[in-house]
């Protein structure tokens, strides 16, 4: 996009945690890594109520069935299966919540967009070159929703070719099912934060809410990030996506990993990343890639007609500048 992306990579919306500790209150926290990427767990109680093992055999659980990393995973034997199968409920969950976004977002947010994703050399297999046209033309017969069917908890393939990647969803709802069992645990007050998508619960034991930073453009002329907003969301989740990271260099171009289900091509977006505030962190998950990939007209209108969710956006304007908007709901969240 017109040769700014070296600025872009060091951009965006990355969350980060500010931690006032007060060291008369019992704080714990931990870290690992997982799917992929990194997680963090902060929080506060009397003694310790979850520990590091407990939250690795969570997200254990979780690759075993929507990792599409792991050979074994059920979603990987259900993509190699020729008519679908039984979810378990981790699974059938998330794929409620993606029938539901698929739905609001006419298309845009599909899981099935898997072929595409492994054609332009995003998944764990390396290719050789990239997808020309005729490839497409022979992926996108098997791409689309409409192509599977949901009956209780079996997932049924109406083309043996469908395949899923649920890597634009599962993320933020994992974030989801460890803060429910903080809950579960009689945790009131935390942070959980798993690859950048966060959720926030309580407060801190002085009395202090939890701050998000939120990043917005670059210095041009010394690429330093800085955190141009602090966010208060307590009770809700924060999720990001970026177009800005993931990429494949062709040329001049630079192709995006967010695939247009409808095209099969890498989404072209004004919009370099997102941030959206929500109720938990599957929704704000399952809606920031769709929003990237309407750019900021559409993405807004999106947002008027959906109120319960707020966005921060970075994006390039017509006169090629990077700069950043947000709905009136995400500014409410913001910390004078």
């Amino acid at each position: 996009m017109k040769g700014i992306f070296s600025i872009i990579l060091v951009i965006g919306t990355c969350l980060v945690f500010w931690s006032f500790q007060d060291p008369k209150q019992v704080h714990f926290s931990f870290n690992g890594q997982a799917q992929g990427t990194t997680y963090l767990i902060s929080y506060y109680h009397e003694n310790e109520k979850v520990n590091k093992n407990q939250i690795d055999s969570i997200l254990l659980v979780i690759d075993n069935s929507m990792s599409l990393y792991k050979t074994n995973s059920l979603i990987s034997n259900i993509n190699e299966s020729t008519q679908g199968g039984e979810l378990d409920f981790h699974f059938l969950q998330v794929m409620k919540k993606a029938f539901q976004i698929n739905k609001e977002t006419n298309g845009i947010f599909d899981v099935t967009v898997a072929p595409l994703v492994a054609a332009w050399g995003f998944s764990s297999e390396k290719i050789k070159k990239l997808p020309d046209s005729n490839q497409i033309a022979q992926i996108l017969p098997f791409v689309g929703m409409e192509n599977i069917r949901l009956n209780g908890n079996h997932l049924k393939k109406l083309k043996p070719e469908v395949k899923i990647d649920l890597n634009g969803i599962a993320q933020g709802y994992t974030v989801d099912v460890i803060a429910d069992f903080f809950i579960a645990n009689g945790v009131r007050n935390f942070l959980v934060e798993v690859g950048g998508e966060l959720r926030v619960e309580g407060k801190k034991p002085n009395g202090e809410d939890f701050y998000v930073g939120i990043e917005g453009p670059v210095n041009s002329t010394d690429n330093e990030v800085a955190i141009k907003h602090v966010a208060l969301i307590k009770g809700r989740a924060l999720t990001t996506s970026g177009s800005y990271r993931n990429y494949i260099q062709n040329g001049k171009d630079r192709l995006t990993h967010i695939i247009n289900p409808k095209t099969g091509y890498p989404v072209h977006s004004e919009i370099l990343s997102v941030t959206v505030f929500a109720k938990d962190a599957i929704s704000a998950d399952g809606y920031d890639n769709a929003l990237l990939s309407m750019g900021i007209k559409d993405a807004f209108s999106f947002l008027d007609q959906h109120p319960d969710l707020e966005a921060y956006f970075v994006y390039e304007n017509e006169q090629g500048s990077i700069v950043d908007t947000m709905s009136n709901g995400f500014k409410a969240i913001l910390k004078n």
